[in-house]
Parts: structure tokens; sequence; C-alpha cells
């Protein structure tokens, strides 16, 4: 039986059985209500950051801080957070997007072939692997950062971008979704079939298994970019010198010179605002991959 014969085969999945039961009136008005308080909680630190972007040092420390002052200032507070200590937050954003890019792609190859191999694999101690890498997604990463911190520093990593990117390689997390992934886009009949074709191993994973789980990728990928940028506790161990932040760890290094000159807030708050714009187009562009993954995900 050939690969495209054993992909025809695959099983379609049955349609969930409806009840015909209606939520209650209350239980659906108490939904409501929560989903808008939750909607207002997370949307309310971006709406102050936007109101207080467009406001200037008097304004932004005299008047309303979720409701726009008389005179606007974005574009003075723009031109003044980009042009900075020679276009410093310029470069910060550049790292960024080279950790957050280049860890998560990383570590989503990493994560499918680590994943696929539990899933399509049968060896001594699986199981324990698996349990470890499910221990290893719940530990904190501000608890291992101490750690990898002291082991960089035997090898003489720190203060380089190596020092970011390699911990980002691995994600305990990404590797196990990478394994409900595996088990639940690749038929086990469809690797037997490629294997009776002549396919070797690599070949099967490379050309079938990655093409079958594009969209296990692209969530992975998202989710730990995303973790990469927002990352702050790593950065602030590894790298010592402000050309290699990233703008988080930059961000924090303006807000320390606040207290010394209030002038900066203005840029602090502006930084913080533009900092979401490459996240937020970068969720966009990836919407019709991330939801269904997301969801795929969850199901399993």
């Amino acid at each position: 039986m050939t690969a495209q014969a054993a992909l025809g085969r695959r099983r379609t999945r049955s349609a969930p059985v409806t009840t015909g039961v209606r939520p209650s009136r209350g239980s659906v008005a108490l939904t409501t209500v929560l989903m808008v308080l939750f909607l207002l909680y997370s949307v309310a630190p971006v709406w102050w950051l936007l109101v207080s972007s467009t406001k200037g040092l008097s304004d932004l420390y005299g008047s309303f801080g979720l409701w726009f002052s008389g005179d606007f200032h974005l574009g003075a507070n723009i031109r003044d957070t980009l042009t900075y200590h020679d276009h410093i937050y310029l470069r910060w954003i550049g790292n960024s997007i080279l950790y957050a890019g280049v860890g998560a792609a990383g570590a989503t190859l990493i994560s499918l072939a680590a994943g696929y191999g539990m899933a399509k694999y049968r060896f001594r101690g699986r199981a324990a692997l698996f349990a470890t890498t499910i221990a290893a997604s719940l530990l904190p990463t501000t608890l291992v950062a101490l750690p990898l911190y002291l082991v960089f520093t035997k090898i003489g990593l720190t203060g380089t971008v190596w020092s970011v990117l390699i911990p980002n390689f691995v994600n305990p997390y990404c590797v196990y979704l990478g394994r409900v992934y595996a088990e639940s886009t690749v038929p086990d009949e469809l690797i037997e079939a490629a294997r009776m074709d002549g396919a070797g191993e690599f070949r099967i994973f490379a050309t079938i298994a990655l093409k079958l789980m594009t969209t296990g990728a692209i969530t992975i990928f998202m989710l730990d970019f995303i973790a990469i940028w927002n990352n702050f506790f790593l950065p602030l161990f590894m790298l010592s010198g402000e050309k290699t932040f990233p703008v988080t760890l930059g961000l924090y290094a303006w807000n320390q010179e606040v207290v010394r000159a209030q002038n900066m807030t203005p840029m602090v708050v502006t930084g913080s605002l533009l900092s979401i714009v490459p996240l937020a187009l970068f969720m966009i562009s990836l919407q019709r991959f991330w939801r269904g993954g997301i969801l795929a995900g969850s199901l399993r």
C-alpha cells in the first residue's frame, strides 16, 4: 500500500452530538457580564498606554489617566522615543525580533522533532521522558534563569546573543504540543506505507510529517515567539551591554532613569505602546492558523 493510499484511508471525525439543552437566561447574562468585565480588564492597560502616549510630561502627571488631554503630543513622543540616544530603541526592537524569531524557529523545529519521536516511536523510558517533559513545562522561567546564568558563565557566553537564543531553543511545553499534534495529524498507517515505499525515517519526518503538522508548527512558533518577546528575566541575567538588550529590558533601563529624570516618562510610555505593535501585526497575520491550531490542541 502506498503512502498516498494510506492518506486517503484516514478516518473522518464524527460530528458532535447535540443534546438540545439550552442555557438559562440567568447563566447567559452572567456569562456575558463576566466576559465584558474580562474584556475591560484586558483592554484597560492598552487604552491607558494609548491615551498616555498622546500627553506631554505635565499632562501625564496632572490629568486623568484614562482620557486625552488638551494637547496632542503623540507625534513628538514617538519621534523622541525613536531618536533618543542614537536610535537605540530601534536597535532594541531589532534585537527582540532576532531573539524571538530565531529562538521560536529553532524551538519549533526541535519541539516537532522531539514530539514526533515520542509520539511515533516505541522505546524504553518513553513514558518517563514524557512525564519529565510535562513536569519541566510547569517550572516557571524565573526559577531557571539563575541556574542558566551560572552555566553560561562557565562556558563564557554571557553577554552574547547566544546566551538568550540557546535556552529558548528548548521549550518543554512546546515539545508537549509537538507530541499532541504528531499524534493527531500523522497516522501510523501513512508512516508504515512510506517505509514500505523505501523512505527513510528522516525523509518521512521532513517530507510527510512536517507538512501534516503545519498548523501545529505555526501555533507553536506563535506561542514561543510571544513568550520570548515578553521574556524579561533571562535577558536581565544574561545581558550587560545595552546594544544587546531586547525591548523589554531596554524599557526597564529607561524606567530606572525616570527616578533621576522625569522627562524620560513619556518615552517609556510611548516605547511600551510601540513594543505592542509588532506583536499585534504578527498575531493578525497568523490569525487563520493559530485559531485552528490552539483549538485542535485543546481538544486532545
